[in-house]
């Protein structure tokens, strides 16, 4: 229960400019120090006593010898085999780990911590835009017409009406992937009909990312054309549902497979 306390504690002490430390009771140093038993709890009461009885002569302990033991126990809470192996990761990571580790020692614990964190964050921001890939297909669905591995159908690539576009995006539609997005369908000068977004490898959506759509929408009703969502996801469905998207773009243009959304872009081509 005292563990467990002293979590809370830490956890709470960061709202009021606290910093988390380890505190290590006597009872629970046998916990730290690997004991399983009572016996463990048992010695180190002994070895506790044994300090506060002994406790006075402590002071006629040298100042050298002191020095020393605070030395062992610094080279022990380095684990500099530890940071050795962190410089053979990604040099991003590395970057942000030095970056920290100097901080640490030139200004003060807090500072090194905040910007630690701001540089981890750009650094994830600046992952997620690069495993997120957008492309127009052309001919990419199977010829045989089986499922892929998400359950979507596919379909052959003659069934792709003329005047009809498809863009997948595959990874998170996230702030970084939508800037690309919007640079991907610069590229593209070819004016169509319907656009298809195929989302069936999106897993999640931010508010970048829906206002990127809603965008897009606006873009395609100025040109007289039809925007449709295809194998969109669950998180990416209900954010755009309470955004209103959805209703914005209509329920009859959400399409739960690439095969019914082109069922649907055949039907606005011969209106």
């Amino acid at each position: 229960m005292e563990l467990v306390a002293n979590g809370i504690a830490n956890i709470a002490s960061p709202m009021f400019g606290g910093i988390w430390q380890q505190v290590r009771s006597p009872e629970q140093l046998p916990i730290f120090e690997r004991g399983k038993t009572l016996v463990a709890g048992i010695t180190h009461s002994c070895s506790a006593f044994d300090n506060d009885f002994f406790g006075q002569y402590a002071g006629m302990i040298p100042l050298c010898v002191l020095a020393c033991i605070l030395v062992v126990v610094s080279y022990n809470m380095f684990e500099w085999r530890e940071f050795k192996a962190q410089l053979k990761m990604p040099k991003s990571d590395v970057i942000v780990l030095l970056s920290t580790f100097f901080l640490t020692i030139l200004f003060d614990l807090t500072v090194a911590i905040e910007i630690g964190m701001i540089m981890s964050a750009f650094l994830f921001m600046n992952r997620m835009a690069n495993v997120t890939n957008i492309g127009i297909i052309t001919r990419e669905f199977d010829e045989s017409g089986e499922a892929d591995d998400s359950g979507e159908s596919s379909s052959q690539p003659n069934d792709i009406p003329e005047g009809v576009i498809i863009y997948e995006v595959n990874g998170p539609f996230f702030f970084g992937a939508a800037s690309k997005f919007k640079e991907t369908l610069r590229t593209v000068d070819k004016k169509s009909r319907v656009l298809i977004l195929r989302l069936r490898n999106v897993p999640a959506i931010d508010a970048t990312g829906l206002a990127t759509i809603e965008d897009i929408f606006d873009e395609c009703r100025k040109n007289n054309s039809t925007l449709i969502l295809s194998g969109i996801h669950a998180q990416p469905l209900f954010a755009a549902e309470k955004a209103g998207l959805i209703q914005k773009i209509g329920d009859e243009n959400v399409c739960g497979s690439i095969d019914d959304a082109l069922n649907r872009a055949r039907e606005l081509i011969d209106r």
